[in-house]
């Protein structure tokens, strides 16, 4: 049987519900990836720099930077 959830952590515990259909005895295997939040950070950081006056500024000087080069014929 392959199971596979999203499950939260408290006080550095996880709990795994298992279906009833699940054999009692049986070994298993877990991986814990913690891909999820990591991605979510770096969503949180894109919004907030999304609206940082310098990371606004630096974007606009390459914008500028690169407007030369994009109206070159090739």
């Amino acid at each position: 049987m392959t199971l596979k959830q999203i499950c939260n952590v408290k006080d550095n515990r996880l709990i795994i519900n298992l279906p009833k259909s699940f054999k009692e005895g049986r070994r298993v295997m877990v991986i814990i990836d913690d891909e999820l939040n990591i991605r979510e950070d770096k969503i949180a950081l894109m919004q907030k720099a999304a609206i940082d006056p310098l990371y606004l500024a630096d974007m606009a000087e390459i914008e500028e930077d690169f407007d030369f080069a994009d109206s070159e014929e090739k």
